[in-house]
């Protein structure tokens, strides 16, 4: 690509696309891109040098291609996992004969969990038993309080805050239709007061909560931080493991050993 002239070098083009896209449609165009080039190396080789690559280098090459683009675009680490073991499993099942109702199974339950991954970019991120652990301990025991853990997954931390503070009101709201049925089964097997909801967080008003948890993702947070100044009331807590919010500085923060970082923010 030219700039006034100028050959940009690729990993500054990765980064002008990757600033117009969102991280799910990048995945998608490096996986193409990576295609692209395994074909023609390919062609190369094979006219060339007259030799024959089997499909496996094939796959294996297209994996290497497309973390190496990944890690070019500066994409989150764990996206890297996703290019690297895509191409691979896609070989394996297609060695393996398996139904093709299988897939249909397969499909149909990724789609019910990871569906508006594409629009929200919160991919499924289960929340650690130390996490449960350290935001129940934010509640004191004699001052009940209004809790909602926004993107909830399979309610384990509504479920484990709701037992342990019996007097405060825990919901969690989840998207994904999957997880939010598994955390409602979960809730009425153990007769837990925790309530979930199907929906998304942006229609809700936060202003009726006293502390906000949030596992989402780098790409949320800022959208997330608007929304609490516009609506949270003062005093009440913004909570977010793991991820912070750019160019706003946490009241506090609490470690949790080799696990990542807890992030507070007192309105």
């Amino acid at each position: 690509m030219k700039n006034n002239g100028k050959i940009l070098p690729l990993s500054c083009v990765l980064n002008m696309t990757a600033f117009k896209l969102l991280p799910a449609t990048l995945a998608i165009a490096i996986q193409l891109v990576a295609l692209m080039l395994v074909l023609v190396i390919l062609v190369t080789i094979s006219s060339v040098f007259a030799v024959r690559i089997s499909v496996a280098s094939l796959v294996m090459l297209q994996a290497v291609s497309a973390v190496l683009l990944c890690i070019l675009a500066k994409m989150a680490a764990w996206w890297r996992w996703i290019h690297g073991i895509f191409p691979l499993a896609i070989f394996v099942m297609a060695m393996l004969t398996i139904p093709n109702e299988v897939y249909l199974i397969g499909f149909l339950i990724s789609l019910s969990i990871f569906w508006t991954t594409f629009r929200s970019q919160v991919p499924f991120f289960p929340s650690r038993l130390i996490v449960r652990e350290k935001v129940a301990a934010m509640i004191a025991d004699n001052k009940p309080i209004r809790m909602i853990d926004i993107g909830s997954g399979l309610g384990g931390l509504s479920l484990y805050i709701a037992n342990a503070k019996k007097n405060s009101q825990i919901e969690g709201i989840e998207i994904a239709p999957m997880p939010w049925l598994i955390s409602v089964i979960r809730a009425w097997i153990s007769k837990s007061s925790a309530k979930f909801t199907l929906g998304d967080y942006h229609e809700l008003d936060f202003s009726t909560y006293d502390l906000v948890f949030a596992y989402l993702s780098p790409v949320a947070m800022p959208a997330l931080w608007k929304k609490a100044k516009q609506d949270m009331q003062t005093g009440s807590l913004l909570v977010s493991y793991e991820f912070e919010i750019p160019n706003a500085s946490p009241s506090f923060t609490i470690k949790n050993g080799s696990a990542p970082t807890i992030f507070v923010w007192k309105m």
